[in-house]
């Protein structure tokens, strides 16, 4: 099997194990009542060019090849690179997932019951989630062998974090006052002792 195929082919195989990943989660929180959202027209553009970066382009790539002219052979090196973070990546998806619970939502949103989570993976980083995000991204990269599918989840995820985290950040704090920000001063946003 060639390195472009094989990254591909262990691309598809994340792809469809986050879905496997989120389904019941996704599941589970719509029977939990929400109490706030951001349904702002930024949120949802957000969300969609988030989907586009980490799922359209890259479809549309291993579909039909598009854009021909940025393709390029990752190499086995770069193929097991992107492989160990993608698994890095759905792993921490998931324990986020876990962490989280019922409160999880895939917008902006407070949930009855909603709580400062500071267990599990919340106990380092904030943002766990949006960490996982970022990881998948660099593992696009590196797996697929178009510069354009390749980069359009770097892209997506940057414009997503540094678009939306602020407003996630001051609706928790809206929320919980003194004990969000007594979280963030405990706790850097993705990246434990970084940042």
């Amino acid at each position: 099997m060639s390195s472009i195929t094989l990254g591909q082919t262990i691309w598809l195989i994340g792809l469809v194990a986050w879905f496997i990943i989120r389904y019941p989660y996704a599941r589970r929180a719509r029977g939990t009542a929400t109490l706030r959202r951001d349904g702002s027209r930024r949120e949802r553009a957000l969300l969609a060019a988030a989907f586009a970066g980490l799922f359209v382009i890259p479809i549309v790539n291993l579909a039909t090849g598009w854009p021909r002219a940025f393709a390029y052979d990752p190499g086995y090196g770069l193929i097991v690179l992107g492989s160990l973070l993608f698994a890095f990546s759905l792993w921490l998806f998931r324990r986020s997932h876990k962490d989280l619970g019922r409160q999880w939502s895939a917008s902006l949103e407070v949930r009855e019951g909603h709580r400062v989570v500071r267990t599990g993976v919340y106990r380092l980083i904030r943002h766990p989630m949006y960490a996982s995000f970022w990881l998948w991204a660099i593992a696009q990269a590196f797996l697929l062998p178009n510069v354009v599918a390749a980069l359009s989840g770097v892209a997506a995820v940057a414009l997503l974090f540094f678009a939306r985290v602020r407003f996630e950040e001051q609706m928790m704090i809206e929320t919980f006052g003194e004990d969000y920000r007594r979280y963030m001063q405990q706790t850097h946003r993705i990246i434990p002792g970084v940042y």
